[in-house]
């Protein structure tokens, strides 16, 4: 039998709410969306959604996007109790917590049914982060859940190849990729570079993608969320496409990976890359470097 995995992108679009239950109603049913999958993940920072709740919020500068840490609580409470509800694992996207009494990181979290909980810092913020006073997390670890080793790369991580390649050197079999990028060119930079990544390692990589219009002083989102694969000819989409949600429509796309599929391909693919790699690592420490 295959050892299969249901995987599920919740593409969620940033608009203007009431308060957090607004925000909270509209997970659940992007969830509803995801019933049966194994492991449903949201994308990068949709909880700056929650910005729109402070008063005259279109008049606020960027800056001030910190202040949805006050929500924290809540958006960990809901997490925890849908995990638990649906028997489900959820990538609930990232959110900024402030974590001293002056420094706020973009941090991933990972809850399960049975009260698992998972948690990693985005370790490369984007240049545009920056403006709100993002710090930078340190480590790049691997999580085992009871189907999988998964690991997060949270957008821009993506684009740094190290990122992922450590994961796939700690046995990561699925990268979660949260991802909020504010033009279309910015999502196809990670698009790109998740499918990249999916071929230098062998590995399943899930973009879940952040949209919207928002306005004041909140980014735009440009969304086409997807579950990626390696190029070969052991999947039936050339493109390396298992499953791939709308375009700037808010919804969830779901598909399923096959974990002894990817461990056959890298022993037998048209292309060995995860296998090559490690098969010349000494020439890699040979050759000039400016890292």
């Amino acid at each position: 039998m295959a050892n299969t995995i249901k995987i599920s992108a919740c593409q969620y679009h940033v608009q203007e709410i009431g308060g957090f239950e607004d925000m909270a109603k509209r997970v659940r049913a992007l969830l509803d969306q995801a019933n049966g999958s194994d492991i449903a993940v949201f994308p990068e920072l949709f909880t700056i959604e929650l910005f729109t709740t402070l008063g005259d919020w279109k008049r606020r500068p960027i800056s001030e996007l910190v202040l949805i840490e006050q929500y924290t609580d809540d958006y960990k409470t809901l997490f925890r109790e849908e995990a638990k509800r649906r028997g489900q694992f959820i990538a609930a996207g990232s959110h900024l917590v402030k974590v001293s009494h002056d420094r706020f990181e973009n941090i991933a979290y990972l809850f399960g049914p049975g009260g698992e909980e998972f948690a990693h810092s985005k370790t490369h913020i984007f240049p545009a982060e920056a403006n709100w006073s993002t710090s930078e997390g340190s480590k790049m670890e691997v999580f085992q859940l009871p189907f999988a080793k998964v690991g997060f790369n949270i957008c821009y991580e993506t684009e740094i190849p190290e990122c992922s390649a450590t994961l796939a050197e700690q046995g990561a079999e699925i990268i979660l990729t949260p991802s909020a990028t504010f033009t279309e060119q910015g999502f196809w930079r990670v698009r790109h570079c998740a499918q990249s990544r999916c071929i230098e390692n062998q590995v399943y990589v899930v973009h879940s993608c952040l949209g919207g219009q928002p306005g004041g002083p909140l980014p735009n989102g440009w969304a086409r969320s997807s579950v990626l694969g390696p190029c070969d000819l052991a999947w039936d989409n050339a493109a390396g496409i298992i499953a791939e949600a709308p375009t700037n429509i808010e919804t969830t796309v779901t598909g399923t990976v096959d974990l002894d599929l990817l461990y056959e391909n890298r022993k037998s693919g048209a292309a060995t890359t995860f296998r090559d790699r490690r098969r010349r690592a000494d020439l890699y420490k040979a050759w000039p470097s400016h890292l």
